[in-house]
């Protein structure tokens, strides 16, 4: 078992990510602030991105603060695709609703 001492803001967020539920979605922001690091949201979008091939972990369920995929081309579709078999409905705008769809771990779910 790993010492908690020795925790890092990257296992803190792989941690976090792990944890959110099919179907549910959060921000880059939320695992920041999740992780200790509420102004990290960029580190988080680092971290997500060099992520190995074939990962486990649901990177796919964190989007912008405005509900948005934050990539493009090939690996906006490859998200948007994983996201729409997980049940989430893409808006006209272009985002997903936060309100609907929003992972808050402090309320149960």
């Amino acid at each position: 078992m790993s010492d908690p001492s020795q925790d890092t803001f990257s296992q803190r967020v792989y941690h976090i990510v792990a944890a959110i539920p099919y179907g549910r979605l959060t921000t880059y922001g939320e695992v920041a602030r999740l992780a200790g690091a509420p102004r990290a949201a960029r580190q988080v979008g680092g971290l997500l991105s060099h992520l190995p091939e074939g990962s486990k972990l649901p990177w796919h369920r964190v989007v912008n603060r405005h509900g948005a995929i934050s990539l493009s081309g090939e690996d906006f579709y490859r998200q948007l695709s994983v996201l729409q078999g997980e049940g989430l409905l893409l808006q006209d705008s272009g985002r997903f609703d936060l309100a609907r769809y929003r992972w808050r771990p402090e309320d149960g779910g």
